[in-house]
């Protein structure tokens, strides 16, 4: 099984007309692979997170990106020996591009295309001792104010300002909470899904 960690709570605040946002930056450790999802954009909390972990940037394996907003993938550069998964491909520091097959971050982990918050969003369905934990990223996402609604009806009919085909988001809402036993949000507090 793998092991799944989340590193950093993503969040999203307006203060004095200024927008703070970072994702939920994960680590996932699989079948002797070390995967950051979404390294976010506070340079900082990473580091330190990472060294609580024991580890720095030149440890990761692969990068995760769960789609291409800033606030999800700015910080990707710092793991220079990682290689970057995004949509189709797999890209290396040394400019090569090559598609990506099924099962590359290990036997535990299923990628899943999750459209509606933009075109190319993916969540990684992981296999762990407390179930199948999906991390879908900005499929969901609350600002710091407001309050996460967890039951299904609220969770598939949330508001993204930021969407690009709601009825797409919707339906990748449904397919992540038939799949999942538990969810973590691009910003926001993980949480159970209730069956």
């Amino acid at each position: 099984m793998a092991e799944v960690k989340v590193l950093i709570e993503g969040y999203a605040r307006e203060e004095d007309d200024i927008i703070f946002a970072s994702s939920t930056t994960v680590l996932i450790k699989n079948n002797g692979l070390k995967i950051i999802v979404d390294p976010g954009t506070n340079r900082k909390l990473l580091l330190e997170a990472l060294k609580k972990e024991g580890l720095n940037p030149q440890d990761i394996d692969y990068i995760f990106l769960s789609h291409y907003h800033m606030d999800h993938s700015l910080l990707t550069g710092i793991f220079e020996n990682a290689k970057i998964l995004y949509a189709e491909d797999i890209y290396s520091f040394d400019g090569k591009e090559e598609e990506y097959e099924s099962g590359i971050l290990g036997p535990n982990i299923e990628i899943i295309k999750t459209p509606g918050h933009n075109s190319d969003c993916r969540t990684l369905l992981v296999k762990t001792e407390q179930g199948i934990i999906a991390i879908s990223e900005d499929v969901f996402w609350w600002y710091d104010s407001k309050e996460q609604k967890l039951d299904r009806e609220s969770l598939i009919k949330h508001e993204d300002s930021y969407a690009t085909d709601k009825e797409k988001l919707k339906e990748s809402r449904k397919k992540v909470l038939e799949l999942a036993d538990w969810v973590i949000p691009g910003h926001g507090k993980m949480f159970k899904v209730e069956k």
